[in-house]
């Protein structure tokens, strides 16, 4: 695990041995230090790193953390995208979960990508919290799901945070259909500065979708 210290060296050592490992995309190395090297800040810079890394060889052992409502466990999982995941990540995706962890988890369902989780995720558009109502949409559009654009665009009609407003109509363009690109692009006068952006990409990418037809 040393041997690859050079002339520079953080404090601790371990910590610079990390990021060597890191830079060489030697999961196993990362994964080794995460449970070897028990320190709180050792163990945080091994999570960051292994989020950064998204290695498919830390599937499970992320999956055990996550089993124990680990937030950072669950970003790597999500970051990795294995649908292997997906069963223990959705339920912290659903709405008996707290807002923290939910946001995590909406996320992390949205990076893997599955169309299995968007009944769930869509859950989250009709939270009491702001944050995960536009998770939730965000989400949707990263699983990109035709079934999705009807409720993201009641949200962008009736929703009234902007915040999540803005996420419904990313998640529409992200979606890319004609359907939902015309849906985002209808708000182009939005009292909005980050829905009319959306809105305006929406109608350029329906320009080029109506050209190529």
């Amino acid at each position: 695990f040393y041997d690859v210290l050079d002339h520079r060296k953080d404090f601790p050592p371990e910590w610079h041995a990390i990021k060597v490992w890191e830079k060489r995309g030697n999961a196993e190395m990362v994964l080794l230090a995460l449970e070897k090297l028990g320190s709180e800040f050792m163990e945080e810079h091994c999570l960051e790193a292994l989020e950064r890394m998204g290695p498919e060889e830390a599937v499970d052992p992320m999956l055990q953390r996550a089993n124990r409502r680990d937030k950072p466990a669950i970003r790597i999982l999500g970051k990795i995208g294995s649908e292997e995941a997906l069963d223990t990540i959705e339920e912290y995706a659903g709405p008996d979960a707290d807002d923290a962890l939910r946001r995590v988890a909406l996320k992390a369902v949205g990076e893997i990508g599955s169309r299995e989780s968007t009944g769930t995720v869509a859950q989250g558009l009709a939270a009491d919290n702001e944050s995960v109502r536009s998770r939730a949409a965000r989400a949707l559009g990263l699983i990109g799901d035709t079934r999705a654009v009807e409720p993201l665009a009641e949200t962008l009609a009736g929703e009234d945070s902007d915040t999540v407003r803005a996420s419904a109509a990313w998640a529409l363009v992200r979606i890319g259909t004609e359907r939902a690109l015309a849906e985002a692009s209808a708000y182009a006068d939005d009292r909005s500065p980050l829905v009319r952006a959306e809105a305006e990409t929406a109608a350029e990418a329906l320009g080029v979708t109506e050209a190529e037809a």
